[in-house]
């Protein structure tokens, strides 16, 4: 899944594809790349972000994502509003992917019933702007696993075929580094419930600071010394985290993951082939 940011304030690309023609050829690009589809959002969901309006979203949105499906492209409407989500359905997007699990809107869960699509939700707990107040668990993978599954009643019982629930453990949603990391190491806690899962580990800030992740020297500092892991030096840009995703997809493949949501589409698309030409090997010994 290609990341097509329509925002002005994205985390990952702070706001270069926002406008809609700039937007179209990204997407284009990476469908030319490998993505299977592409996932198209008009809301920024870093940390602290506020929300456009409704009226704003949809119009980033719907002509970038009338365009791409004019193209052929499979599209998933990353939105958290059941109106940009029934307008980008209308105008070729054929996948919903709310992070919020459709807490946000209450409207949302019926207008995917009606809709008979696949729907991605992800675990949530907070918007971008108040998330952080959330980021409390006593064992982050269980309380995940358990919120996930309160979701998926909760849109069967609002007429969502279980068969087209798609499940997100929400990393960097509600989580610190210390919370996104052992959601990984239990990731195939999530890819055991009988839901597909999509996996969105993108760039995001814990893969920032990997020296410090593993609670050992992150290398020298400038007089030569150790830099203790406790002193956090500045994170790297994101656009300098595509190889630790990279490895992050390839970790998600191994536990069953069904997607991943990723920004540089051929570095992914080279580890995931790595571990597939691996994994064939090992079948044929």
């Amino acid at each position: 899944m290609g990341v097509v940011n329509v925002t002005p304030d994205s985390f990952s690309d702070g706001g270069r594809w926002f406008e809609p023609a700039a937007a179209v050829e990204h997407g284009l690009a990476l469908l030319g790349q490998g993505a299977d589809l592409l996932d198209v959002g008009g809301e920024s969901t870093r940390p602290g972000a506020e929300r456009p309006t409704e009226r704003e979203e949809l119009d980033r949105v719907i002509p970038v994502v009338a365009a791409l499906a004019a193209q052929g492209a499979r599209i998933s409407i990353d939105t958290m509003r059941s109106r940009v989500a029934a307008e980008s359905l209308d105008a070729g997007a054929t996948l919903i992917n709310d992070v919020s699990g459709g807490l946000a809107d209450p409207q949302m869960a019926t207008m995917a019933a009606r809709s008979g699509l696949p729907f991605v939700a992800m675990h949530w707990r907070a918007h971008s702007a108040h998330m952080h107040r959330e980021a409390r668990y006593a064992d982050v993978v269980t309380e995940v696993v358990a919120e996930l599954l309160e979701r998926v009643e909760a849109l069967v019982e609002a007429g969502v075929a279980r068969e087209a629930i798609i499940l997100d453990p929400g990393f960097g949603f509600s989580k610190d580094a210390g919370h996104n990391w052992e959601l990984l190491a239990g990731l195939d806690q999530v890819t055991a419930l009988p839901h597909p899962v999509l996996v969105g580990t993108s760039r995001k800030r814990f893969l920032g600071r990997l020296g410090a992740a593993v609670g050992s020297t992150v290398g020298p500092a400038p007089s030569g010394e150790p830099t203790p892991s406790g002193a956090l030096s500045p994170p790297t840009p994101p656009a300098e985290r595509d190889a630790a995703t990279a490895a992050t997809s390839l970790l998600a493949a191994q536990a069953g993951a069904w997607a991943v949501r990723v920004h540089d589409v051929p570095g992914t698309r080279d580890a995931l082939a790595v571990w597939a030409h691996v994994h064939a090997a090992g079948g044929r010994a």
